[in-house]
């Protein structure tokens, strides 16, 4: 067996590899993307030619963007899945039906063998060998995975009415990693993004009750409008967003429609904290108007029951935790010399066990923790590379180590910078009356809800 896909690199994508940080590769040299060079999305994600005819409603079940009936769920991961958590496959496989669940395995987003210089050899990271691992991986939890034929070489392949029937028969969906907007141009058509056949049919299942789950860009693709498509926290905070896909992966980017639209409380980020990419989740949610944004970190998954409907109600599972950033109370300025400015980000970091309910804003605790009560000490963590830079050589996971010990404390308040200096960003954590944290030692931070968190360029 091949390794894990999540363990490789990506050959044609710019973006930060799906891998767990610290990986040696991690801050290798950015490749150029592949596709559309700075160009707006609407301009590129026309329909491509050679379709088969599609499916219909009828074959399928299903009509483009039909509105969820609140059956559906989610497990959506942050990347670096490791292949023995049990936990999080196990869930997948459970909520799909238990042993012998029918399963599709997805890996769109992967290069296509024709771009994969080590296809065929056991170095290959393609759509078809990373299917493969994932079918296999999936079997050994008791699943009957299969392995959905449609790629940048197979895009046809999507709107062929027999391969829909058969996707319409699934009990369950599972993403592989990538470049989500592979994915886009895969299984959507034309500058409305409409579904393809097999697109319609995955969405008709999950109404039903399926179970949809993704890792990195097979999770960030489940996103509505705003989803990101490239991008790093100082240059995003720097120059703003832009709508589209850019050649420059350090361009903070977003498809205006977003991807399929599967999960609506707010936007998504994968390796959230891992990467530093509080910085470009908080610009994004405030250039789009969103109110939340949810940051899920690797090996993580975010559990969505009643999935794309106004009372979406979530989980967490796995090893590290998922960000909330509420928006709602935040106030954004612009100085003098064009240097952007946010003051009262609320973040929420939950690990797991916990529950976030959105539309009440409320969360419930893992029954295993128990508050957490602030020592009389000071902060004894520091960072000078907030936002994990790849210019850098952080292992990750810089500012909320910085939050976790904070809220550890009495101390009101804490800052860490950013590696570049030209503007240097300052973000300030504070802790009031709102705040509170949970632990499962009595000493460790486990969880913390309502940290106040501001940006400023000095």
């Amino acid at each position: 067996m091949h390794p894990s896909p999540e363990h490789q690199p990506d050959h044609q994508t710019g973006h930060r590899p799906d891998r767990p940080a610290g990986h040696p590769d991690r801050h290798r040299t950015l490749a150029r993307r592949s596709a559309l060079r700075g160009a707006a999305v609407a301009a590129a994600a026309l329909a491509l030619p050679g379709a088969a005819r599609p499916a219909s409603a009828a074959e399928t079940g299903a009509t483009s963007r039909e509105q969820p009936s609140g059956a559906g769920q989610l497990v959506l991961v942050g990347g670096g899945l490791s292949d023995d958590n049990a936990t999080v496959w196990g869930d997948i496989v459970r909520r799909a039906g238990g042993a012998g669940a029918r399963i599709g395995v997805v890996t769109a987003a992967s290069v296509p063998e024709s771009q994969d210089p080590d296809a065929g050899t056991p170095d290959a990271s393609n759509s078809v060998a990373n299917g493969a691992f994932y079918v296999g991986l999936l079997r050994s939890y008791g699943a009957r995975a299969e392995y959905v034929p449609v790629d940048l070489d197979h895009v046809s392949a999507a709107d062929d009415p027999d391969l829909a029937v058969r996707v319409s028969r699934l009990d369950g969906f599972f993403f592989g990693g990538g470049d989500q907007y592979r994915l886009v141009q895969v299984l959507q058509r034309g500058p409305e993004q409409r579904d393809s056949a097999v697109l319609a049919a995955i969405r008709a299942a999950l109404a039903r009750g399926a179970v949809v789950a993704g890792t990195s860009a097979g999770a960030q693709i489940q996103a509505g409008p705003g989803m990101v498509t490239g991008g790093e926290s100082w240059e995003g905070l720097r120059d703003g967003s832009a709508p589209g896909y850019f050649d420059d992966p350090t361009v903070l980017a977003y498809l205006p429609r977003g991807g399929f639209g599967f999960f609506r409380s707010g936007l998504l980020d994968t390796h959230f904290t891992a990467y530093g990419r509080e910085g470009r989740a908080v610009r994004l949610a405030a250039d789009t108007g969103r109110r939340r944004g949810f940051g899920l970190d690797p090996d993580t998954a975010l559990v969505v029951e009643r999935a794309g409907t106004t009372h979406e109600r979530l989980s967490v599972l796995g090893r590290h935790g998922v960000s909330v950033l509420d928006l709602g109370p935040a106030r954004v300025a612009t100085g003098a010399a064009g240097r952007w400015s946010i003051d009262g980000v609320r973040w929420t970091w939950l690990t797991s066990g916990d529950t976030y309910v959105p539309e009440a804003d409320a969360v419930v605790p893992a029954r295993d923790t128990s508050p957490l009560r602030g020592i009389d000490r000071p902060v004894a963590v520091t960072t000078t590379d907030v936002f994990s830079s790849l210019r850098g050589s952080s292992p990750g996971y810089e500012l909320v180590g910085l939050a976790r010990d904070l809220v550890a404390t009495r101390q009101p308040s804490a800052s860490g910078t950013t590696l570049e200096d030209d503007p240097r960003f300052v973000v300030t954590l504070r802790q009031d009356a709102r705040t509170s944290a949970r632990t499962r030692d009595g000493a460790t931070t486990t969880a913390f809800t309502r940290l106040d968190l501001s940006v400023h360029a000095r």
